[in-house]
């Protein structure tokens, strides 16, 4: 790790925003990557991608507090940390009731989803699943500890794999359009995390600070999303077992790479 730090120092240079920058665009691109390749799969169980999910969960649910909870703490005390996840939480908690969104299996949710095209629905809807991950790694890069940024970039970024391959498929499926245009349903969706991990970066690099509040943020929509958003999408099917597996899976994916990486 520390070689690799140096030669990203040396190569990128010293700035929090730009590391933030880097990170978000390699999320972003691992996310494209899932998202392609739905145009190489002939046909994906359903139990395949709520277990794909429940993997994400996983690594979310780990990073929430190995790379930002405990981080923010040890930066700022419980306090701060605390207030932030309260505030993450019902930020999440605001834009899930009254943005129009619609969820791949229960349907449309939010205010005035009527007067909505449905597949700016589930670009909403996913869009609001990906903003914490994308502030969350510029978050991270922030902080200045690349140790653990460079473990949640890796983690998130190996999530969104399958994440965004779930998405494209789960589009194709709810008729969004052939496998083409619903990958690039999935692409758009993660375009967001470049901008906010930036925004991420900026603002803790900023206000030093704001640094435990934004980590203890991010953690709280990063939980709000896992248990409001993914886990009962995974379980609506039946698939409440291979979807428990894949959470663990990610899960022990996190901790090897927060205790090897971090």
């Amino acid at each position: 790790m520390e070689i690799f730090k140096e030669w990203f120092i040396g190569h990128i240079g010293s700035n929090p925003v730009i590391h933030g920058l880097i990170g978000g665009i390699v999320i972003t691109l691992l996310n494209t990557f899932g998202a392609l390749a739905v145009m190489f799969v002939k046909r994906v169980s359903d139990r395949f991608l709520d277990a794909s999910l429940g993997f994400s969960a996983g690594v979310m649910l780990v990073a929430s507090f190995t790379s930002l909870i405990l981080p923010g703490i040890k930066y700022g005390g419980i306090w701060p940390v605390m207030i932030g996840i309260v505030i993450g939480f019902v930020f999440l908690d605001v834009a899930d009731q009254y943005l129009p969104h619609a969820h791949f299996i229960s349907g449309k949710e939010g205010k005035a989803t009527d007067r909505v095209k449905a597949v700016w629905l589930f670009i909403i809807a996913i869009t609001l699943h990906n903003m914490p991950e994308g502030l969350a790694v510029g978050v991270g890069f922030g902080s200045g500890d690349l140790n653990d940024a460079f473990t949640l970039m890796i983690a998130i970024g190996l999530q969104n794999i399958p994440e965004g391959l779930a998405v494209s498929i789960c589009s194709m499926n709810a008729g969004l359009g052939k496998r083409f245009y619903a990958s690039l349903v999935g692409i758009r969706a993660g375009l967001v995390e470049i901008p906010l991990a930036v925004l991420g970066a900026w603002a803790v690099t900023s206000m030093q600070a704001i640094l435990p509040y934004a980590m203890g943020f991010a953690a709280g929509a990063m939980l709000y999303v896992i248990s409001d958003e993914i886990i009962p999408e995974t379980h609506r099917k039946g698939h409440e077992r291979a979807a428990t597996m894949g959470l663990m899976s990610g899960s022990l994916v996190m901790l090897y790479l927060d205790v090897t990486l971090g």
